[in-house]
């Protein structure tokens, strides 16, 4: 779906919105406020769905790669992306019942990929590149509700994604997190799965 996004008015997620989840803290005494990426909300209604698209210009946020603040779906449902310009990296973690993190991988995702948000994954979505904006779309239910509680108390997700010194980009831990799991990376989806239903089931 093409959508001229020049003509609609975003929600935008400022610096100053995602101070409890960045790597580096010191960095943000030394910057103001930026607009950091740009969210189009309900574009599209289907079967109890809804269609948004999220725009993520390429910045650094101090040795940290940009990124999206990161939430949990409340109950189990379900979000599936697809990216539309540029390239993803899609940061999915699992609590257990203690609150450990039990699970976490990354899926790297370019133009025309997908991936699917499981239930009870909290997930952060990276734009990799210093050079090129991230622009992507998902479908989710319109009654789904977002947990942003976790990851602000936390100071984010449990892995970083930074770029070293070296010029190295690196997956460091966040060291508030217990028993992190060592990070797996899984593939995308080629194709967008025929039947969403499973989209619907919260």
């Amino acid at each position: 779906m093409e959508y001229d996004l020049k003509n609609l008015t975003p929600d935008i997620r400022h610096l100053n919105d995602m101070h409890s989840v960045l790597y580096n803290q010191d960095w943000l005494k030394t910057t103001d406020n930026l607009e950091l990426y740009y969210m189009y909300r309900g574009l599209e209604e289907k079967d109890g769905l809804r269609y948004d698209i999220t725009v993520i210009p390429a910045r650094m946020l101090g040795s940290e790669f940009v990124k999206t603040k990161g939430h949990y779906h409340v109950n189990a449902w379900q979000e599936l992306y697809t990216v539309l310009a540029g390239s993803a990296i899609y940061l999915l973690q699992k609590t257990n019942e203690i609150g450990d993190i039990e699970d976490v991988y990354a899926v790297k995702a370019e133009k025309g990929d997908f991936v699917v948000m499981p239930p009870f994954y909290g997930h952060v979505t990276i734009n990799p590149s210093e050079t090129q904006e991230l622009k992507m779309a998902n479908w989710v239910s319109k009654d789904c509700k977002s947990d942003y509680s976790d990851f602000e108390k936390l100071q984010g997700s449990c892995y970083y994604h930074i770029k070293r010194s070296s010029g190295e980009a690196s997956w460091i831990k966040n060291e508030n997190y217990k028993n992190i799991p060592e990070l797996r990376f899984e593939e995308p989806l080629k194709k967008i799965p025929q039947n969403l239903n499973f989209l619907k089931n919260g």
